[in-house]
């Protein structure tokens, strides 16, 4: 069998158990993936609307609502209104949701540490390589959206894979959690 024609499936596969793995890991912080994302797409782009950060974070609309009430309760996210859109509100984190992103960071860190168990630091760094490469090829094909945001940007995608300091201090990286 050509292990070519599985590729897709493989991929899909790899990012489902990584995130099954990931929320496994965060149940002990009450948080679930989705809610992750949501805090995720605010750090990384603070001042953003709900409706980017819908898109951002691959959720519905009304459960980002439900999300967000709930963040703003706990005192991690604070909306603000848009100065150039009076309807439409603007999301920023507070000092209370650091402890947490931290935590969620170390997750993130050992649940990647566990997905690439076995791989050399040079395999780990070839394969992001690799998988930015195919990323970069899609990303050309496919139209731009808002998945678009989640991308590292450039500096970031030539970046060593791993940074001693990355484990001391997860939010340096900036990568995104599954």
């Amino acid at each position: 069998m050509d292990r070519s024609r599985i590729f897709g499936f493989l991929v899909k596969d790899v990012a489902r158990l990584s995130s099954k793995n990931f929320e496994r890991l965060a149940s002990g912080l009450n948080l679930t993936l989705a809610q992750c994302k949501v805090l995720h797409g605010i750090e990384r782009s603070e001042g953003l609307s709900q409706v980017k950060l819908a898109e951002l974070a691959d959720t519905d609309p009304m459960a980002l609502v439900r999300i967000l009430d709930r963040m703003e309760r706990d005192g991690w996210v604070e909306r603000r209104a848009d100065p150039a859109d009076r309807r439409a509100r603007q999301l920023f984190l507070t000092a209370a949701a650091a402890p947490v992103i931290a935590e969620m960071w170390q997750i993130a860190d050992q649940s990647r540490a566990q997905a690439l168990a076995g791989l050399s630091e040079e395999q780990r760094a070839q394969l992001l390589d690799l998988l930015l490469h195919v990323q970069r090829n899609l990303s050309q094909l496919v139209p731009t959206t808002a998945d678009d945001a989640c991308a590292p940007p450039a500096s970031e995608a030539a970046a060593p894979a791993t940074t001693p300091d990355a484990a001391q201090n997860p939010r340096a990286a900036r990568r995104k959690p599954t």
